[in-house]
């Protein structure tokens, strides 16, 4: 196989279709590709030399991050979403990905650069499309489970209008009190846990030991589990009893997904520098649930965890709202991933001193 030219390497550099720019450590332009001339509206000999941020009218770009964490730390750096207006006062929405680049003794930051107002704006619509879904889904859930205890309430309203015996009297005005505390409990778990968590450091394998052995009793499922534990990972400190709450339920669903045949394998580990959004953390617990199961249906993936979202007979749909709104509490996040033959939940919880770094 014949080497690949240098002119041939310079242009397909040339021909990429992200803007590729090089700055020196002053934040000077050293090179830019033609996507990058095509995207700042500047000619290629105009861009070299100059600031970086000259050539913005205005910008929402962290300068001094890219330079702390790409120049100083080596670390490579993402920014997404970020809103800048050209020097010809073209609006735009970019991404950036930041990296370090040593070249005869001299320290650059590569940086790489995409619109994405178009990919934006399809998100925008693909997530209205399924906002307005998932409210019509909860507007039904709502009505199915509101409009039985109401039809008892009613109806023993109705007899105690006419009913004389004391006796039956109590029995309609206990069903009601019955029925108003059902539509009452309705609306606590639709607002979800108020309580702030009451933390302290526990062991999180101790906490899956108790959860997977609950599991299992209450289920006569014939399910594998398997697990993948991190010896070392430290005590964390969280609310043991909300964080049980959250890995309970999505056991259970693992195990209802796999219908009695298949395996469940729960993993943890230490990782850093995970981001989800504006939410970066530095260093978290990951706890990983994964089945072998059918995965999880295409309709209910962008809205799984919304309210009254559920394709199980009899649930209630409110189970991973609450996990959810649980892992946030501790400042965490909840990821799900699926495909025909496997789903996965990780859930990632920052160690107290992350949380002080915030």
């Amino acid at each position: 196989m014949e080497q690949t030219s240098p002119s041939m390497l310079q242009e397909l550099w040339q021909n990429l279709s992200t803007s590729v720019i090089l700055l020196d450590e002053d934040l000077r332009i050293h090179y830019a590709n033609n996507s990058a001339s095509e995207l700042l509206g500047l000619g290629q000999k105009r861009l070299l030399a100059q600031p970086f941020e000259s050539i913005f009218h205005h910008h929402l770009i962290d300068l001094k991050r890219l330079k702390r964490y790409v120049l100083d730390d080596g670390i490579d750096c993402q920014q997404h979403k970020v809103d800048v207006v050209f020097i010809d006062n073209r609006a735009s929405t970019i991404s950036l990905f930041a990296r370090k680049l040593c070249f005869e003794n001299q320290n650059y930051i590569q940086l790489e650069c995409r619109r994405i107002d178009e990919e934006l704006r399809f998100d925008k619509a693909f997530n209205q499309a399924h906002q307005y879904q998932a409210a019509r889904n909860l507007i039904r859930g709502l009505a199915h489970e509101i409009k039985n205890p109401l039809g008892g309430i009613r109806g023993a309203a109705q007899l105690l209008q006419y009913e004389v015996d004391q006796q039956e009297r109590d029995e309609c005005a206990q069903l009601i009190i019955a029925q108003a505390d059902r539509l009452r409990e309705l609306v606590d778990r639709l607002l979800g846990p108020n309580e702030l968590p009451k933390k302290a450091q526990c062991n999180i394998h101790k906490v899956l030991e108790s959860i997977l052995k609950l599991s299992t009793l209450d289920s006569e499922q014939a399910v594998s589990l398997r697990k993948d534990y991190d010896p070392s990972i430290p005590d964390i400190c969280l609310d043991e009893a909300k964080i049980q709450q959250v890995l309970l339920n999505i056991v259970r669903n693992a195990q209802q997904a796999l219908n009695g045949h298949g395996e469940i394998r729960v993993t943890t580990r230490i990782c850093h520098r995970v981001r989800r959004g504006k939410l970066m953390l530095r260093k978290a617990l990951l706890i990983k649930i994964a089945d072998n199961g059918p995965g999880i249906d295409e309709s209910l993936k962008a809205t799984l965890f919304y309210p009254m979202v559920t394709n199980k007979e009899g649930g209630s749909g409110l189970g991973l709202s609450i996990a959810q709104t649980l892992v946030e509490q501790h400042r965490g996040f909840i990821e799900c991933d699926s495909w025909p033959g496997h789903t996965e939940f990780c859930i990632y919880l920052p160690f107290e001193e992350e949380l002080g770094s915030k």
